[in-house]
């Protein structure tokens, strides 16, 4: 494969809101151990779309989950929006959470009970804080850019997969989270309603500098980020560009076969 330019040329410092240092994860002791991630070093910048991909048992979703503060590192270091993850307890790790990160995973996790403003809202209620006007015209913005403004009330069996996502996305943004992690967003949807949710994620980077990481098996999924980092065995082994689909998936079976 030819070698692609970076996608962080050497200009003005950028500010990177995930950061891994040294990262080792091991699961299990002695010579069973797992060792998830092995020595990882990287940043994710500020308004970038970055896709996450490696072959199934990799370390992608341990990379994720870590960089959430989901999961503890055996050693190094995790920073999350400027906040030393490896040096919180759980509470501390809960609230930068809450206040700082947005998640849209591939069950849709929206409350069947709830509207759709409800559902958009319910991370604000959880957290005891005040949805003020600025943050309602926000909300009332997206949810119209997402196409759902005519679904306000509606419950989520009365929408389809991809409105569904949607309405997910939609909370996820509702609090202008520092970062979004996305784990196979599209997983459950078919393709038109794929096409759809990746481009509102990649409208979600480029208008709103919406930084968002996303862990997918989908070369077509991860042809909409801008950046492409592929994991085998724990350590990463590519850092591109944008690359289209084709590109891609030589790249993931480069990797598989060692070439990479």
């Amino acid at each position: 494969m030819n070698p692609t330019r970076s996608i962080h040329p050497v200009t003005q410092p950028r500010r990177a809101v995930v950061s891994f240092r040294g990262v080792d994860k091991h699961y299990g002791t002695g010579p069973d151990a797992v060792r998830a991630l092995d020595q990882v070093t990287v940043d994710i910048f500020d308004g970038d779309f970055t896709a996450i991909m490696g072959p199934s048992g990799s370390g992608k979703s341990t990379f994720m989950n870590v960089a959430a503060g989901l999961d503890d590192i055996t050693s190094g270091e995790v920073y999350l929006a400027g906040e030393a993850l490896h040096a919180m307890d759980d509470a501390g790790r809960t609230v930068l959470r809450r206040d700082r990160v947005g998640f849209v995973f591939q069950a849709f996790n929206l409350v069947p009970t709830l509207s759709v403003v409800e559902n958009v809202e319910l991370p604000f209620r959880l957290a005891q804080r005040t949805i003020d006007g600025d943050q309602r015209e926000w909300i009332a913005h997206l949810l119209t850019t997402l196409g759902l403004r005519e679904r306000t009330a509606h419950r989520p069996a009365q929408l389809s997969g991809g409105q569904q996502q949607r309405v997910a996305i939609a909370r996820a943004l509702a609090s202008r989270p520092q970062v979004i992690f996305a784990d196979e967003p599209t997983g459950n949807l078919d393709s038109r309603s794929s096409r759809e949710v990746l481009a509102l994620l990649r409208t979600a980077a480029r208008e709103y500098g919406q930084t968002i990481a996303m862990v997918t098996h989908d070369p077509l999924a991860a042809s909409y980020a801008d950046r492409i980092l592929v994991i085998a065995d724990g350590c990463i082994v590519a850092d591109h560009a944008a690359l289209s689909p084709q590109q891609i998936s030589q790249l993931l079976i480069d990797v598989e076969e060692g070439v990479a």
